[in-house]
């Protein structure tokens, strides 16, 4: 084999850490059958077998443990050498490919990614929404974006955007027939929006006031995976949602929806963007995190040197 081989090896090594032809062929852009090919012709010329297939497994065999060994270190190197070659481009470019829950989206990445998009042409960003918990290794995503309590440890987080805040909110009509609740126990006595998950667990209301930390589970009328289907619904009167600040500003600016238990919903830390803390950091994601580190009213102009 030689260097010509470096395509085959760095397949191999993606095929060892997904343990799927599916997956491994998704990232590398190539069918499930085309790299299995692949792997079949690297194994003729080396004469040894170094992956045990099933239907359902894709594992290592002794001999391609050892080949990882020695591989991984290298692919590395060579992964932190094109990032070096490739920052002295005049600017960045490349594909940025992001997973980020709907609500980041619509709130941290839509206002800015304008802005970003002009400012450096050459960069080519896809961003899937998708509220589960996503493997961003194993889904071939460049970074993610999630609030820091749900980042795995082995993940390098950088934190954009200002702090957040949740807020209970409800129509003017349901508040003049229900009342307001001024304790979380008062929560029981309401029509509550719940929230669930795509792992189908529920999202309990968290609710901090000092020392006195609450976790309530609610109940009521409706239940959805979806914000703006609770958001919708607290504005014609259904009950009480608990939502994130900016994601119903404008509402409760106009007066649609009226905002309770205030004192029960203090600041904390944003979105952080976060990477695999092995994999070199590349220029098209250096300026991202930059871009998305930006205030608010910077992140929105174009710039005219990068």
């Amino acid at each position: 084999m030689d260097r010509r081989a470096l395509p085959d090896l760095t397949a191999f090594a993606l095929l060892a850490e997904l343990r799927s032809f599916r997956r491994a062929g998704q990232a590398l852009g190539v069918s499930a059958s085309a790299l299995s090919h692949r792997l079949r012709r690297m194994e003729a010329q080396l004469g040894v077998r170094l992956l045990n297939r099933s239907t359902r497994s894709v594992t290592p065999t002794e001999a391609g443990e050892r080949l990882l060994a020695r591989l991984n270190p290298a692919l590395a190197d060579i992964e932190a050498g094109l990032t070096e070659v490739a920052e002295f481009r005049e600017r960045p470019a490349g594909r940025l490919r992001l997973n980020v829950p709907r609500s980041a989206a619509r709130l941290a990445i839509a206002p800015r990614l304008g802005g970003f998009l002009r400012a450096y042409p050459d960069i080519r960003v896809e961003v899937i929404s998708d509220n589960s918990l996503v493997d961003i290794v194993a889904g071939g995503f460049d970074a993610g974006i999630r609030f820091e309590e749900s980042l795995p440890a082995e993940m390098v987080a950088v934190r954009v955007g200002q702090p957040l805040r949740m807020m209970a909110v409800a129509s003017p009509e349901y508040v003049a027939e229900h009342g307001v609740p001024e304790h979380p126990d008062d929560l029981a006595r309401h029509a509550c929006l719940r929230m669930r998950f795509p792992s189908g667990a529920f999202y309990d209301w968290e609710l901090e006031r000092g020392d006195d930390i609450r976790r309530v589970a609610v109940n009521g009328p409706l239940i959805a995976d979806d914000v703006d289907v609770l958001k919708q619904a607290a504005v014609d009167g259904v009950g009480i949602a608990f939502l994130i600040e900016p994601g119903v500003a404008e509402e409760v600016a106009d007066g649609r929806l009226v905002v309770m238990l205030q004192d029960w919903c203090p600041p904390f830390p944003g979105y952080s963007i976060y990477y695999p803390s092995r994999r070199q950091v590349s220029p098209a994601l250096r300026a991202f995190i930059d871009w998305m580190r930006r205030p608010p009213e910077a992140a929105g102009r174009v710039i005219t040197k990068v």
